[in-house]
């Protein structure tokens, strides 16, 4: 088998996309016990699931231009699955609200946020899969582009499915699990509703269960900042070139007096590239 052959059985990473029987009868000309070819490994058959999960979202994005991660590189944790809420201010503020599956972030847009009261049910609109790579993005996505605006990663830790099946719970409409966060923790849910919006993904409700990670604190309002960087959406804009009036306008007013009266809190940027496209790079 020629090594052009070889690669087209391999993964990103390197994994095999079919069983050693397969590669010997390929080189062989054969099929298996006269049956076709093995099926792939379960390793195989969930990296081709997450790339066919993340089709949509490859296609709404311009990847020379944007700097959000293209995706189908990273490997997947052994430290428990990936949660993060990323607060966005697009066209409207909004956070994204994320779980680890099946080697993508299931994603969902709640427009006021998580709240840690049971008593308050956030809306949460169905969008498309995320590579898990989008997971540590914080930058800023260019105007004129899908999304564009600042993003912040607000919350992370790993979240724990109270069931085995979580694809049936999703397709069910009710999923329960545990969050294990920087700002949010405990037992919540996601439901679906019957109703959802004209031309739009299903509607869901993301509600806090009872017990000891319950309060009535407007977390959206006092803890504002980036759970990794510490920055508001104005600093992360000023920093990466964006458009800071448009970002400050998802900060809490009093946290934006407050840099104003006095510059010296506006945190330092971080070394590295920065994470938005300038109109001197060429698009692809």
């Amino acid at each position: 088998m020629s090594i052009e052959a070889s690669l087209n059985l391999l993964d990103d990473h390197g994994n095999r996309l079919a069983s050693k029987q397969f590669i010997r009868d390929k080189r062989c000309g054969r099929t298996v016990g006269g049956s076709g070819p093995a099926l792939p490994t379960p390793r195989a058959a969930r990296y081709t699931s997450s790339q066919v999960a993340l089709a949509e979202y490859r296609r709404k994005r311009r990847f020379g231009v944007t700097p959000e991660p293209a995706g189908g590189k990273q490997r997947r944790r052994a430290r428990g699955l990936l949660y993060v809420v990323q607060k966005h201010r697009a066209s409207h503020l909004h956070y994204d609200f994320r779980l680890e599956w099946n080697g993508v972030l299931l994603s969902w847009a709640v427009p006021k946020g998580p709240s840690p009261d049971p008593a308050v049910k956030r809306l949460a609109m169905a969008v498309e899969d995320h590579p898990l790579e989008y997971a540590s993005f914080e930058g800023v996505i260019p105007e004129g582009e899908y999304g564009g605006g600042t993003v912040m990663v607000w919350d992370r830790g790993t979240w724990t499915p109270d069931v085995a099946d979580v694809d049936a719970a999703v397709q069910k409409g009710e999923l329960k699990f545990a969050l294990q966060g920087q700002k949010l923790s405990g037992s919540w849910v996601l439901v679906r509703t019957r109703s959802s919006p004209r031309g739009n993904k299903p509607a869901w409700l993301l509600i806090k269960h009872r017990d000891a990670a319950v309060s009535t604190e407007d977390i959206a309002t006092t803890e504002p900042r980036s759970a990794v960087s510490g920055r508001l959406l104005a600093e992360i804009a000023w920093h990466e070139g964006g458009d800071v009036a448009k970002a400050a306008s998802g900060d809490p007013p009093g946290e934006i007096r407050k840099l104003i009266a006095k510059p010296s809190l506006v945190r330092q940027r971080r070394r590295g590239k920065r994470a938005v496209w300038h109109s001197s790079k060429p698009a692809r």
